[in-house]
C-alpha cells in the first residue's frame, strides 16, 4: 500500500522572476507524468478544490498547445492555455502558460519547467514558473496560487499512488 502526503510542496522564490515549487509524490515517475499529461486524469486535479474542471485540451508535445477551463466554486470560470517547447517523457514538461483573466495575458505569460526526478519509486516533481518580471510573479504569488496547487498537488499524489497500486 503506498501512503501519500498532503500539503507538503514547498514554496520559494529564488530571484526576482521565478517560482520554484518542490513536491515528493509516492508513485513512480512515469505514473506521475500520465496524471500531468493525460486529459482524463488533468480533468480530476486541475481545479484543486475550489471548482470543476470543465475542459481539458492538451497534446503534450513540442509545438502542441494546451487549454484547460474550469468553473470555480464562486461560480466564475478560470482558463488557462500555453504552448509545450519541450517534452521528454517522463522527465522534463516545459511550457508557456497564459492566464485568460489577466488583460494582456499573452504579454504576462510565465514559463513552467516540470523536472521529474524518480527514486526509490517515489517522484520528487520540481516545477519553476518563469515569469516576465517581479511584478507578475508577485501577482502570481499574492492571487493565492499557492492553496490552490497545495490542493491540486495532493489530488495528484492520490491519483499517482492509485495508478502505482495497479
Amino acid at each position: 500500500m503506498t501512503s501519500t502526503t498532503t500539503g507538503t510542496a514547498v514554496l520559494t522564490l529564488p530571484n526576482d522572476t521565478d517560482i520554484q515549487v518542490v513536491r515528493r509524490f509516492a508513485a513512480p515517475a512515469a505514473d506521475v507524468w500520465r496524471v500531468f499529461t493525460e486529459p482524463e486524469l488533468i480533468a480530476r486535479w486541475w481545479a484543486g478544490r475550489r471548482g470543476t474542471v470543465t475542459s481539458v485540451e492538451i497534446d503534450p508535445r513540442p509545438g502542441g498547445t494546451y487549454r484547460y477551463v474550469m468553473q470555480a466554486d464562486g461560480g466564475f470560470e478560470v482558463a488557462f492555455h500555453g504552448e509545450f517547447t519541450e517534452v521528454v517523457p517522463p522527465e522534463r514538461l516545459v511550457h508557456t502558460e497564459v492566464f485568460e483573466g489577466m488583460p494582456d495575458g499573452d504579454a504576462a505569460a510565465t514559463l513552467n519547467t516540470y523536472t521529474f526526478a524518480e527514486e526509490d519509486g517515489a517522484t520528487t516533481l520540481t516545477l519553476v514558473t518563469r515569469a516576465p518580471s517581479k511584478e507578475v510573479r508577485d501577482a502570481i504569488v499574492e492571487s493565492g496560487m499557492e492553496g490552490g496547487l497545495q490542493e491540486g498537488f495532493d489530488l495528484v499524489d492520490e491519483l499517482a499512488a492509485a495508478l502505482a497500486s495497479r
